[in-house]
């Protein structure tokens, strides 16, 4: 049978109604709140919590900002925030380009420097930093697609430009400002734009953090830590990957359960089977894994199994807009890969759906609210699992930790999720005008509301607080794993 949660991967547009009236920032406002209303599986949730008169006032107070707009990327953003009074997640407004874009009208530029250089003896400098024997921030640094040299110049250091990737910006062009207190400064972005700074700080020796940008240092060398290198080896992984931290701990790093992935998520763990099998500890890093297909995980479930494992299922919102999507579906099934058996499930689903219109219906053929997995073989190995979470964590992400936690091998680490998973399912419908594709979600949790994670999230068993530094936690959790 085809899984529910798999139809949220496949972007399917429709267009959820016309009607004939100028293209503005207020008509799009006005079709996507429809829409919302009609269709959205988690509107009157929301409002049987808030109350109708907090929604109105929340429509008064964004219909004068929509009118006030000045940009469609502006007017987007607003559409955007009007719909954070519902959830924080499973929700889109983006902009359909167009082959024929007209001018809009543009923000007002931010400061940007005007070829602000300095001059440095290139090969002075990088026999002078060779020399240092203790890390400070004077040194050649990488940051892609740039080399930047920092050099102090009386009581500050700046940034130049060595290499560059980008056609912008030349040789010994300032590409950073550290202040004297060497925790603030300035940072010029691709387009130039300034940005104030003020979390500027060493990662170990060799890493500098300056706001949202990781600078590695080039020169002079220091000795590699292998904490800090594990630590950005995960942060900066595109694909999954899995290492051994010692005898008894493997770390499996899982960037995202995004479908694309799943390969090769199924490809590290077939690749490692018979080390999994035998290392007493296992940490799994999904550190701002945002979601993706519940099948990418499917693999690893068996390693972390004690006992069955129940899983509270979804119901879908039927309306004719939402219903359209089983159809789409059905009727394009060989292009999106779907088997022929699937296809019937889908035909079947839209035939119930559509005999319940404005209902909340189950497709599950046993019409049972919770599904349960039992697996037939318990792993003695690995005896302790360790998930690293944190709040970049949702939607399947969540899921995995609904079902992780149940066993007794497993514990999280780390802080409280996103919590986006309740109302989920997403569908893409196009505007009238054809400029936005807004994005809503089509089902909703029976957890709700006994057991609801969105807008709470998922906490974790052992919290790490302020005082352990990120680049520290999969340390932290190993010691843990590893404690006599």
């Amino acid at each position: 049978m085809i899984k529910i949660k798999t139809l949220v991967l496949i972007l399917v547009t429709s267009s959820a109604w016309t009607f004939a009236q100028n293209c503005t920032c207020e008509s799009n406002y006005q079709w996507v709140k429809k829409t919302f209303e009609e269709n959205d599986a988690g509107f009157q949730y929301v409002i049987d919590k808030k109350g109708v008169p907090a929604y109105q006032a929340h429509n008064n107070e964004f219909l004068n900002k929509i009118r006030n707009v000045k940009s469609d990327t502006e007017c987007n953003q607003t559409i955007y925030d009007w719909l954070k009074f519902f959830r924080s997640g499973h929700f889109s407004i983006s902009k359909i380009e167009s082959n024929k874009e007209q001018a809009q009208p543009q923000p007002q530029a931010k400061e940007t420097i005007k070829s602000d250089l300095v001059k440095v003896d290139l090969e002075k400098f990088k026999k002078e930093i060779q020399s240092k024997k203790e890390s400070d921030l004077e040194g050649i640094w990488e940051t892609v697609p740039y080399t930047i040299g920092i050099k102090k110049f009386g009581d500050t250091y700046k940034g130049f430009i060595i290499k560059s990737g980008a056609e912008n910006w030349k040789p010994n062009e300032v590409k950073l400002i550290i202040n004297a207190d060497k925790t603030t400064g300035v940072f010029y972005v691709r387009d130039k734009t300034r940005q104030e700074v003020n979390n500027i700080h060493f990662v170990g020796k060799n890493y500098l953090e300056i706001g949202d940008f990781t600078l590695k240092r080039i020169s002079p060398k220091f000795e590699r830590e292998e904490g800090v290198e594990t630590y950005y080896e995960a942060a900066m992984a595109q694909k999954p990957f899995l290492k051994e931290l010692n005898k008894t701990t493997l770390l499996l790093r899982i960037p995202s359960f995004n479908g694309a992935l799943k390969k090769n998520i199924d490809s590290v763990i077939a690749a490692n089977k018979t080390k999994i099998e035998s290392t007493e500890n296992l940490i799994i890093d999904i550190r701002n894994n945002g979601g993706g297909n519940d099948s990418s995980y499917k693999n690893i479930t068996p390693y972390l199994y004690t006992n069955p494992i129940r899983t509270v299922r979804t119901q879908f919102y039927s309306t004719k807009l939402n219903n359209q999507r089983m159809m789409f579906l059905y009727e394009n099934y060989e292009k999106y890969g779907i088997s022929k058996e699937d296809r019937e499930f889908l035909k079947k689903s839209y035939d119930k759906l559509n005999a319940k219109l404005g209902q909340f219906v189950s497709l599950q053929e046993d019409d049972n609210t919770v599904g349960i997995d039992k697996l037939d073989t318990i792993y003695p190995y690995p005896k302790n699992v360790g998930i690293i979470i944190n709040k970049g964590n949702g939607s399947t992400a969540e899921e995995f930790l609904l079902a992780s936690k149940q066993s007794k091998k497993v514990k999280l680490f780390g802080t409280t999720t996103a919590g986006v998973l309740d109302i989920s399912n997403m569908y893409y419908v196009t505007s009238p005008c054809n400029d936005i594709k807004f994005g809503y979600s089509l089902s909703k949790s029976f957890r709700i509301p006994d057991m609801a994670i969105d807008g709470k999230g998922i906490q974790p068993d052992y919290f790490i607080d302020t005082t352990i530094p990120e680049h520290q936690w999969i340390e932290y959790v190993n010691e843990v794993l590893n404690a006599k």
